[in-house]
């Protein structure tokens, strides 16, 4: 009496190897233009957030502050803002305030992320 053994035949086995990596193939691409869109999205909220700390500083104190620094001494900001993008809080892009304004103080800040978002648009003019 021969007993039968059990298990998957090699062709089985490259079947499902091959389903799978169909799958991948579908999903990947995907998987990678989300975590694009994402990362966007966070830039977008990061600049929004800090803006909002440097008015909040300006309504409050009179005057804009030296630095993004001083927004976390003074607590309009938990810890200094990373950029999602390069995934580093030293490579923002301070904006000074324009002529005739306080020289030398933080106005508005930008990504110093280089390339372009899903839009098309450069970072570095959000």
């Amino acid at each position: 009496m021969t007993g039968s053994r059990r298990g998957f035949t090699l062709v089985e086995l490259l079947v499902v190897m091959a389903i799978i990596a169909t799958l991948l193939s579908i999903v990947t691409p995907r998987y990678f233009g989300h975590l694009d869109r994402a990362r966007d999205a966070a830039l977008r909220q990061t600049l929004a957030v800090t803006r909002d700390a440097i008015d909040k500083f300006q309504g409050d104190q009179g005057r804009l502050p030296d630095s993004l620094e001083e927004l976390v001494e003074r607590n309009y900001l938990r810890r200094l803002p990373r950029d999602p993008v390069t995934d580093s809080t030293a490579t923002w892009i301070i904006v000074q305030a324009p002529a005739g304004g306080a020289p030398g103080r933080v106005y508005d800040l930008r990504s110093g992320a280089p390339g372009k978002a899903n839009d098309g648009s450069l970072y570095g003019q959000w």
